[in-house]
């Protein structure tokens, strides 16, 4: 029987390197308390007798590489999450960005998608949809699946609906997607200028500009020094006055990015001021 709490520092360490080494994801900068609790949480859902077995099943299994994978990286999103976020986009970054001839977004950990679809939403209704691109990308690839699918609960709908009228939606939610038993299917035409693909942000470089980029409650996961590795690359892949959006726990404060932008209001949203 698992025992939680037991894991030690060490052992992590030793799991991550060999993680890093046969597979290319590198956790070894991830936060070792948040690391901590799920690995307790996998070893007790999938019933390991010690640390020992579930590093060998991982090493030894790629099929099970992909739930660890899964698990380690964190997964919880809603759509219109933080609503009064949603409004700031909408009343204060979008009509900026409208005067651009081209929008280039990156929704960094996007997770199974809901954020892509919310911001493809406000896009449609800010119409600036057709001349915007949306990358979509996350470290996992089995979320990726699932969120190119546009299919989600439909039990979360009402919660969803809730969530879009406070962020300042004033359409019949329902109107954007059909809903087929106990799912519903997002309408094909928001996915037409999005780009799902697998991206690390530990270690895979810049790939595109960008006037505005998300990547909202992921840098909570990570320890200080790759924090900065990641506003780095942020930095290198945003235009000079575009925008970088965070979550609610997450600032650039302190951080090497900081005179270089300025807050434009209390929803943790950044305008890149200077280049240097």
């Amino acid at each position: 029987m698992w025992e939680p709490s037991i894991i030690k520092n060490e052992d992590i360490e030793l799991l991550l390197t060999d993680v890093a080494e046969r597979y290319g994801y590198d956790f070894t900068q991830y936060s070792k308390a948040s690391l901590k609790r799920r690995l307790n949480r996998l070893c007790l859902i999938d019933k390991f007798t010690s640390f020992a077995e579930l590093r060998y099943r991982v090493i030894s299994d790629p099929e099970y590489l992909l739930r660890f994978v899964e698990e380690i990286t964190v997964n919880v999103t809603e759509m219109f999450r933080d609503p009064n976020f949603y409004k700031a986009l909408r009343e204060d970054v979008f009509p900026r960005l409208g005067t651009y001839p081209f929008i280039r977004i990156w929704i960094a950990g996007c997770s199974t998608g809901e954020e892509a679809y919310s911001i493809a939403i406000l896009l449609k209704e800010a119409n600036l949809y057709h001349k915007s691109l949306i990358y979509a990308t996350d470290i996992n690839p089995g979320v990726l699946e699932r969120a190119s699918s546009g299919m989600f609960p439909i039990s979360q709908m009402q919660h969803y609906s809730e969530n879009y009228i406070q962020s300042g939606g004033i359409e019949d939610f329902s109107k954007y997607y059909t809903a087929n038993y106990d799912s519903v299917k997002f309408n094909g035409d928001l996915k037409d200028k999005m780009i799902f693909s697998t991206h690390n942000l530990v270690s895979d470089t810049s790939f595109n500009a960008f006037q505005l980029i998300l990547c909202r409650n992921v840098l909570i996961y990570f320890d200080k020094d790759l924090q900065n590795n990641v506003f780095d690359l942020f930095d290198e892949s945003l235009d000079t006055l575009g925008y970088l959006a965070l979550g609610s726990k997450e600032t650039i404060r302190f951080s090497n990015l900081e005179k270089k932008y300025k807050q434009i209001n209390d929803e943790r949203i950044w305008r890149k001021t200077r280049s240097s």
